[in-house]
């Protein structure tokens, strides 16, 4: 029910005010299970992708914005909840692991689940190589993969701020990467690599971002 009710008034609201431009929006499924894998490059990522994506993307956030305390704890809860995120703790390695179990959850029920590959944001705008996760659950679940690429999203709440700015955004969603049948007989760790590798390169070529050729590390205060 919250779900609804924030997606009848967050998305258009926040398409009219920043007015992105989504490049590529038919290549995502209006049905089925299908993993949504972008350029990580800011926190409000999570959120410009559900107000583009006209059906429901559920995205693991931090749990510490769902243990708030008080009216701002309620409203904080409420709001990520509304937005279809579930709680995880980064912290926790097998919290962590957990995840997975809980984003094929999501995919065996027939919904959508958006992942970072990066595993973390980008903070000098240079694309990451990509952990398999991502791979892992396309080939657990035998879903298509949806590359998505963001641009200008650092500029709408740059690192520091708390308030959001107008800034120019671009949406592009490159076609699906399919996985049935693509794999078989290959062993589990090269399969992974190599999906995980053409996930990355399709996001890459909707950025144009200088590729890091390196893992993301997560800082210790983020």
């Amino acid at each position: 029910m919250l779900y609804t009710v924030l997606h009848s008034v967050v998305p258009p609201l926040a398409r009219a005010v920043w007015r992105p431009t989504v490049e590529g929006l038919h290549h995502v499924p209006a049905t089925g299970p299908v993993i949504v894998a972008s350029n990580h490059l800011s926190f409000v990522d999570s959120v410009v992708i559900p107000c583009i994506v006209p059906r429901k993307v559920v995205f693991l956030a931090k749990s510490d914005y769902f243990t708030g305390s008080g009216v701002k704890g309620a409203a904080q809860r409420a709001w990520f909840e509304g937005l279809g995120m579930l709680p995880v703790d980064r912290d926790d390695t097998k919290a962590a692991l957990a995840s997975l179990d809980t984003a094929l959850e999501v995919l065996g029920r027939g919904e959508a689940f958006g992942i970072y590959p990066e595993g973390t944001r980008s903070r000098d705008g240079r694309i990451y190589r990509g952990r398999t996760g991502v791979a892992h659950l396309a080939l657990t679940a035998g879903c298509p993969v949806v590359p998505v690429g963001l641009t200008g999203t650092p500029d709408i709440q740059p690192i520091g701020s708390n308030v959001p700015r107008l800034a120019k955004v671009t949406v592009r969603f490159g076609e699906p990467i399919r996985v049935a049948g693509e794999y078989d007989g290959v062993p589990t760790g090269r399969a992974r690599r190599d999906l995980t590798d053409r996930i990355m390169a399709a996001i890459g070529g909707l950025t144009d971002q200088e590729p890091a050729g390196v893992y993301n590390e997560r800082p210790v205060d983020a």
